[in-house]
């Protein structure tokens, strides 16, 4: 990838800003207030979570300008219902035209944040990692894997081009998993190489190319026993596909070294943030 091609964060929250103020800016916030009128805000949150989204959440009101931050709590703290986040102060304008983006920001990251601890916990004792996957947002992506770091998982590979995946699209391609392994031997280093099986004949393979990421897709029970059982002591192990809240206990059970969850980015929920604003006499 050409990192000096890939948007800055700064270029991104102005994207977004342009995207919610258009040319018009905030014609309503522009009615109503004066240039020089100054208001106090706080920022609440309304549900229990892991916090995330701090350093695009003040970007918005640095671009804007004319606006102090006063940070109470930072990325990867615990919150709950009702605690104070960060308080802010300067040009009400300012203030409510960057509101929603900020919290947009906050919102979905700590959301990622949130549901990420939510599966860390529950396999919290086994030994085993919860790991996302490249289903994100476009341009969020960099944002939305801190956000799961932040909530105590890893990250995958960042990218098409930092890892060897053979999937299952590559194997059938190929006319079978062996050969689409064989043509991407040479890569290996400074690559790694993941292999995506399907069932026991794929694993036998994979584990004969001495693959560095065994990835086991979709099997039931039985299937991943064995699978383990035949791995263990050899690569790293995965569990991917399907995997939920309500799943997870009984896969750490099994002994895998880690496990690819795609809902942590895909479909975390929001977590929901309030702004309070009191004006204040202007200077």
């Amino acid at each position: 990838m050409n990192e000096g091609a890939f948007p800055t964060l700064e270029e991104r929250v102005r994207t977004a800003l342009l995207e919610d103020l258009g040319e018009a800016g905030d014609v309503t916030s522009l009615a109503v207030f004066g240039e020089s009128d100054i208001a106090r805000v706080t920022i609440l949150a309304k549900e229990s979570g892991v916090l995330c989204g701090v350093e695009p959440f003040y970007l918005v009101f640095a671009v804007l300008g004319g606006v102090t931050v006063y940070p109470l709590k930072e990325d990867g703290d615990e919150i709950i219902a009702g605690e104070m986040v960060a308080e802010l102060e300067g040009n009400t304008r300012a203030l409510l035209a960057g509101e929603r983006t900020a919290l947009n920001f906050l919102q979905r990251l700590s959301g990622i944040a949130t549901c990420t601890a939510q599966y860390v916990a529950a396999v919290q004792g086994s030994g085993l990692c919860i790991c996302d996957t490249r289903k994100t947002t476009p341009l969020w992506r960099d944002l939305e894997k801190r956000a799961v770091r932040c909530g105590g998982g890893i990250n995958h590979r960042a990218g098409l081009y930092d890892m060897v995946m053979v999937k299952d699209t590559h194997a059938d391609g190929a006319g079978g998993l062996a050969e689409a392994l064989r043509r991407v031997a040479h890569l290996r280093p400074p690559l790694a190489i993941a292999a995506e099986t399907r069932n026991m004949e794929e694993v036998r393979t994979a584990l004969a190319a001495e693959v560095d990421l065994l990835m086991l897709d979709n099997m039931d029970e039985a299937e991943l026993r064995e699978a383990i059982a035949l791995a263990k002591g050899k690569p790293e192990i995965e569990i991917t596909g399907g995997v939920t809240l309500d799943t997870i206990e009984n896969l750490a059970r099994l002994g895998a070294d880690r496990v690819s969850v795609g809902a942590l980015t895909h479909s975390a929920p929001a977590l929901d943030f309030s702004l309070r604003l009191e004006t204040q006499p202007a200077p």
